[in-house]
């Protein structure tokens, strides 16, 4: 029997901490670069007193920080939240204010939830489900993958989650079933599955409050400018759009990405072998079944038949699953995810609203409608929409992309009378499908391409031609869908 070591002979076997390198330091100097330059050389707006132009030189820098990554997010956005209270004009306890913000916690319950869903394999079994009724071709297969990843999206705020935790592995297996592998035999089934299943991704993502993790956020700057966005109203204005999205966008992938496969019935029976293999609904399958339902009846009924809020609707929904053991709170507690989400976003929500409170986006607007005094808000309208969907092309991150742009430009068009609620719904929802031009658009991108099913190129090619698709359909059936229900 060995004799353990002391806990001193313990510690010094650990590993030394790994400090930041040359590069990692070249980016924090990008980011003290931003603060200054903001700071220092950008003219500050009469109507802005210095502490907020220094509230707005430390936000873009926490930004350029979101893209750059020098370390990691969340700890970027904590250092900006401390400087904020030793800059930016703001005490601690304002500093600290979006930590308890509602929309921080529907986030946080939402994440448990889902967390429950991945853990008892609820999420796989209805996955599988679909794949086992539509999945016999490989048009199938990829809408049955698709409408799996779309229900989740309706509660679970994560598409990487949804990615990685359920729809990659089940995709990558039926892949290998047809011996399609990276490589030369990638278009046999996995190119085609790849490129297809990850645009509907971003789609899915555009259809729901909870569809990714900053659409809340963007929700909460429309609230903040007078329109209020709510689980129901973003699912009355998502669904009819995105599901004509979803139909369309692989038919069209299937004409430039043509699969040599395309009757699949060993992925049918793929599917039957693993829900076979799992057997019935486990007694913690139907809790949460009821939970899950429960969670999304009260959602879906919030402002109509009471007056819920929809973050206590979640939070009980957590509570039953703690109470019942379908979660524990050691599965919370190692849901690393959940709280690096709660830093940064919570961190985030308070700049969103500190930096309107000090006049910095009413004095952008100003500006911005004074340089385009000649435009209608037709046109205004327009090329803004592009202008924001293509810098995506720049960003590593749909919240980065948001926080950037999202407000800012909800204000300018506002302000030149275009409907906040064809702006606030255009702006929130387009930037999510934005993500599929680039292999590093969104979480799941880096996912999806790193198996190496699709090049680069071809990855780019896709993506441009699919989000002229999408700008298609949206700016098209989903205006006048949104004509229809009275949006604008």
């Amino acid at each position: 029997m060995t004799q353990s070591q002391p806990p001193q002979a313990q510690a010094e076997a650990r590993p030394a901490p790994s400090l930041i390198g040359r590069a990692q330091l070249i980016r924090l100097a990008a980011l003290v670069a931003v603060y200054l330059l903001i700071v220092y050389v950008v003219p500050r707006p009469a109507q802005v007193k210095p502490e907020g132009w220094r509230l707005l030189g430390i936000f873009l820098a926490a930004i350029a920080g979101l893209i750059l990554h020098p370390i990691p997010g969340g700890a970027i956005v904590l250092i900006a939240v401390v400087l904020s209270s030793l800059a930016g004009g703001l005490s601690i306890g304002q500093a600290l204010e979006g930590y308890s913000d509602a929309s921080v916690w529907l986030l946080v319950a939402a994440f448990m939830i889902s967390r429950a869903l991945i853990n008892a394999g609820l999420a796989r079994r209805m996955a599988l489900f679909f794949v086992r009724v539509f999945g016999k071709s490989s048009l199938g297969v990829c809408y049955s993958l698709s409408f799996s990843e779309m229900a989740l999206a309706s509660m679970i705020p994560s598409n990487g989650a949804r990615s990685g935790g359920v729809i990659l592995p089940i995709l990558r297996s039926i892949c290998e079933l047809y011996g399609s592998r990276p490589g030369p035999t990638a278009g046999v089934l996995g190119a085609f599955l790849f490129l297809a299943v990850y645009q509907n991704t971003c789609i899915s993502s555009a259809m729901f409050y909870t569809g990714q993790a900053s659409n809340p956020l963007a929700a909460s700057f429309a609230t903040r400018a007078g329109y209020e966005i709510t689980w129901a109203s973003w699912l009355a204005a998502g669904i009819v759009p995105g599901l004509c999205s979803i139909l369309l966008v692989p038919a069209v992938i299937l004409w430039f990405v043509p699969p040599l496969t395309r009757h699949t019935p060993e992925a049918s029976e793929f599917a039957r072998r693993e829900l076979e293999k799992m057997g019935p609904l486990s007694k913690a399958e139907k809790i949460l079944a009821l939970v899950f339902a429960g969670v999304c009846l009260g959602w879906v009924t919030n402002k109509r038949f009471h007056d819920v809020d929809i973050t206590v609707v979640a939070l009980i929904g957590s509570g039953l699953l703690f109470l019942t053991g379908v979660l524990t709170w050691e599965d919370v507690k190692h849901e690393s995810t959940l709280w690096d989400l709660y830093v940064w976003y919570g961190g985030l929500v308070m700049f969103g609203r500190a930096l309107n409170d000090a006049g910095v986006t009413q004095a952008f607007a100003n500006g911005v409608v004074g340089s385009f005094s000649g435009f209608g808000w037709v046109a205004l309208f327009t090329s803004a929409l592009l202008i924001y969907f293509y810098a995506h092309y720049g960003f590593a991150s749909i919240t980065a992309h948001i926080l950037a742009m999202y407000t800012p430009f909800l204000a300018v068009l506002v302000a030149k009378g275009a409907p906040i609620g064809l702006v606030a719904f255009a702006f929130a929802t387009f930037v999510n499908f934005s993500a599929g031009l680039t292999n590093y658009g969104t979480t799941p991108s880096p996912m999806y391409f790193s198996h190496e099913y699709v090049t680069m190129k071809e990855w780019w090619r896709i993506g441009f031609v699919i989000s002229l698709v999408n700008l298609a359909v949206w700016s098209t059936i989903g205006f006048a869908w949104w004509k229809a229900i009275g949006i604008w």
